[in-house]
């Protein structure tokens, strides 16, 4: 996230952040799990009035947790503008986030953090938690889930996270982030809240107009700022369950007057340690591509609806509106028009989820499309066996902005 940011709104995050310490620790006090040393010293004054110096020092579930990963937490400064990440003195820092160490290996620490908090980079650091810069390289990156994988120089790395199986996780279990809201001047801020729910769709475009989209991200009301994005969010033991990733600023008819607290999104560990790996291995992740572009029928004008002849029960699924020559969708006979409601047995009511089921193909898979034309029900068969990089480049120029898969 840029570091431009309006002065009012730094100045109530930090009031905040000063009202929730005082409080966290009146909380972490007064809880059964807790341990606190606490010893008293009596002074008096020229008026003998009394004053009593009380020093406590608190051991909870919520400070072995943060002392488990605040190490393994990182800030990414992304710079552009110079090509020699040995001389930054002619590039700009366009903006800072959050990244996690996860693996120590041959020399090298690996990190994760999100795309987007390395988008457009001509050189990154990184700055661990003892202070230390070093220059970063990165491995791979997805636009579409939103995660890269850097690697530094591990001489100076002492503490790695361990990702905990999100597929196991409550709603209303204590979540934890830790990053750098704002920037590196607020490295390794924590704050804390529940799981508020595990599965949630979330979808964005960056600026240059690619999907991103979580279809199972993990919702937590624990303050997620600008800056925390590529950061940690751990349970109560420390291990990670999710790379923060996103929050909700704004919502509403007009979003630019509703604001929003408390929503913030997460990437779950088991999506992240699946992505990373591939990463790893060969630096991008392929991913079959079908050729169309749609919209969801849910959104439509309810007479267009209508004029389209539909049964009454098909009120939901993903409408095409263009289908592009030689690639899959057009191969296999597809229309414009068409509402596609099912990939094999899984449901579709939105372009997302759609392009979600998608996804979790293989190039070279072929899947079974339920279709609507007009009030008769379709199977289509399509073969895979085309990419995402097919398809970008079959679009390259042409400037229409639709969801296309």
């Amino acid at each position: 996230m840029a570091k431009g940011t309006v002065v009012k709104t730094l100045l109530a995050g930090i009031a905040g952040g000063a009202i929730a310490l005082s409080g966290g620790a009146i909380y972490e006090a007064t809880q059964g799990n807790n341990t606190a040393n606490t010893s008293t010293t009596t002074t008096s004054s020229s008026t003998d009035s009394k004053i009593k110096t009380v020093n406590v020092k608190v051991s909870s579930d919520t400070t072995k947790a943060i002392s488990t990963i605040k190490d393994a937490v990182v800030s990414v400064l992304n710079y552009q503008g110079s090509t020699d990440v040995n001389n930054l003195s002619d590039a700009q820092s366009a903006s800072e986030g959050s990244g996690v160490i996860y693996k120590k290996e041959n020399g090298k620490a690996y990190i994760v953090t999100n795309n987007h908090v390395i988008e457009g980079n001509s050189a990154l650091e990184v700055l661990l938690s003892n202070g230390k810069k070093t220059t970063a390289t990165v491995v791979g990156s997805d636009v579409y889930s939103d995660l890269a994988v850097l690697t530094i120089d591990d001489k100076d790395v002492t503490t790695t996270a361990t990702f905990a199986d999100s597929s196991k996780l409550s709603v209303g279990e204590p979540a934890i982030a830790v990053g750098s809201p704002l920037g590196s001047e607020y490295a390794n801020t924590a704050t804390e809240g529940i799981l508020s729910s595990l599965s949630r769709t979330v979808s964005m475009q960056n600026d240059a107009g690619d999907a991103i989209s979580t279809a199972n991200a993990l919702q937590t009301d624990a303050a997620i700022n600008p800056g925390n994005s590529g950061g940690a969010l751990v349970n109560i033991n420390g291990q990670v369950i999710g790379i923060t990733s996103s929050k909700i600023s704004a919502t509403g008819s007009s979003r630019q007057n509703v604001s929003v607290e408390g929503m913030g999104f997460a990437i779950p560990s088991n999506d992240v340690v699946n992505i990373v790996s591939k990463l790893e291995k060969d630096g991008k992740i392929v991913r079959p591509a079908l050729g169309i572009e749609m919209r969801n029928l849910s959104s439509l004008p309810q007479q267009f609806i209508s004029d389209l002849k539909l049964p009454k029960t098909v009120t939901e699924g993903a409408f095409i509106v263009k289908v592009t020559d030689g690639m899959p969708a057009s191969n296999a006979g597809l229309k414009v028009s068409d509402v596609v409601t099912k990939i094999d047995d899984t449901p579709i009511t939105t372009g997302t989820d759609l392009q979600t089921a998608l996804y979790k193909y293989n190039v070279g898979d072929t899947i079974k499309l339920t279709v609507y034309r007009g009030s008769e029900e379709k199977t289509i068969s399509v073969k895979l066996d085309k990419t995402t990089s097919d398809l970008s480049s079959n679009n390259s120029s042409n400037s229409d902005s639709g969801n296309n898969n």
